[in-house]
């Protein structure tokens, strides 16, 4: 089946068949197609959309395209959780040992940050000697181990995705819901899980602004996995402000340890967090309704469970024995800290969450290309939520830099961010809906 014809029927709108989407896909992995063929194939499924059972084939033939991960002789369930991307979204960090404390097994493949969004690999980085790409003899010991493992993608995973996103990447093609769908799902389903949860991020700070957009995500998302033969579900939430009150790397997995060991835990974060394990719990057939999930999220998370599983994860993939413990003596600290103030009395009505990623990204602390090093240590903390009464002179946030330069320019950046008016703002919900079959 030539790739040209496949490309034609795209284009004139027809709907491809199985057959023609797996040898499309089998040419992408083993180099027949060319990059201009792809390039126009994507362009032509942006144009014209895909179908359920289309999006269904281009995820499935894309998931084994390479390695497909089993998972044998586990005494519990495997599922995970997926995050479309947000700003001071380090749920995972606490979600995965939580729901490994109930009794399940998350093996977590995540990925870096891109643009404004902060990646959970780069926060697990922070850590001394933490090994996100271990090989898959020590992700599975400590999968069986300690029942989490939060690592980067091993082995050969979905590389007909990996070849496909980097030509959307360049031809303004990333923006496509059965292609994002096809993307996100192939690597959680070659991971060998078998019940996935979703975070779909909706408002300032994510990559569907509207909430329109972030429901048609979600339930594609929704109807592809579960047309793979993945239960799925997903949770739409907000991000029209960070969802923790700080930003960048090592910053957030402070904020992590301290929410696991109950030194501080925000609402909105306790809220997803603990709204996320429920699912979980439930999807893996560990708890008959949400509110039994929460229940036992919160007892794992109250008895010092989920901190365990945490600093075990961290001890067998290389980290520090005592990190949990000792979490501020071995995370790296910048060497500028300076205060954002409010210039106004009021109320902070608005924050532009995008640009408070980005102020992390003008730091050192995020990438806007892929091959680009980042600084673990640089971020913002203290970020005053919204609703906040401030006075003139009152702290915003703290920015962490290493120069003074580039402190003042992510000052700057965050203020500008921060609007404040005269009355107290309306309260967005965390979480908007949950969409299921």
């Amino acid at each position: 089946m030539l790739p040209q014809e496949i490309i034609r029927a795209k284009r004139d709108h027809q709907v491809l068949s199985t057959e023609a989407i797996t040898a499309f896909v089998r040419g992408i992995t083993d180099g027949s197609v060319s990059e201009g063929q792809i390039a126009a194939f994507g362009m032509a499924v942006y144009f014209n959309g895909m179908n359920r059972d289309e999006a269904v084939a281009l995820t499935t033939a894309m998931q084994y395209s390479g390695d497909v991960l089993e998972w044998r002789d586990l005494d519990g369930p495997v599922v995970d959780k997926h995050s479309t991307g947000g700003v001071g979204d380090n749920v995972s960090l606490m979600l995965a040992p939580i729901v490994a404390a109930c009794g399940a097994y998350v093996p977590m493949i995540s990925g870096r940050g891109l643009g404004h969004t902060g990646g959970t690999l780069d926060k697990m980085d922070a850590i001394p000697g933490y090994q996100s790409y271990p090989d898959k003899a020590l992700f599975d010991k400590v999968v069986r181990d300690c029942g989490c493992a939060i690592i980067g993608p091993t082995g050969d995973l979905a590389p007909a995705d990996k070849r496909f996103y980097a030509v959307r990447d360049v031809t303004a093609t990333v923006e496509s819901i059965p292609l994002i769908t096809a993307s996100i799902l192939s690597k959680k389903l070659a991971s060998g899980i078998g019940g996935l949860v979703l975070d779909v991020k909706t408002g300032s700070g994510a990559f569907m602004t509207s909430f329109e957009d972030s429901q048609a995500l979600a339930q594609s998302l929704v109807q592809v996995a579960n047309g793979a033969g993945l239960p799925t579900s997903a949770l739409i939430t907000d991000m029209n402000e960070p969802l923790a009150d700080c930003a960048g790397n090592a910053v957030e997995v402070r904020n992590a340890v301290d929410f696991l060991t109950g030194a501080k835990q925000q609402p909105r974060l306790a809220e997803v967090v603990l709204n996320f394990a429920a699912h979980m719990l439930v999807t893996a057939g560990l708890a008959e309704t949400v509110a039994n999930g929460l229940a036992q999220a919160g007892a794992a998370l109250k008895n010092g469970r989920a901190a365990e599983k945490f600093g075990r994860m961290v001890a067998g993939l290389g980290g520090p024995a005592d990190f949990v413990e000792k979490a501020a003596q071995y995370l790296p600290v910048a060497k500028v800290q300076i205060p954002v103030r409010a210039t106004v009395d009021g109320f902070i009505s608005a924050i532009d969450t995008r640009a408070v990623g980005m102020s992390v990204v003008a730091l050192g602390g995020g990438r806007m290309r892929p091959q680009d090093q980042i600084d673990p240590a640089v971020g913002v903390t203290d970020i005053l939520p919204l609703g906040s009464g401030v006075k003139a002179g009152d702290v915003l946030a703290v920015i962490h830099a290493q120069t003074q330069d580039k402190a003042d320019t992510a000052a700057q950046m965050v203020q500008q961010a921060m609007g404040i008016c005269e009355a107290k703002p309306h309260a967005y919900p965390v979480i908007y809906e949950t969409v299921t079959l």
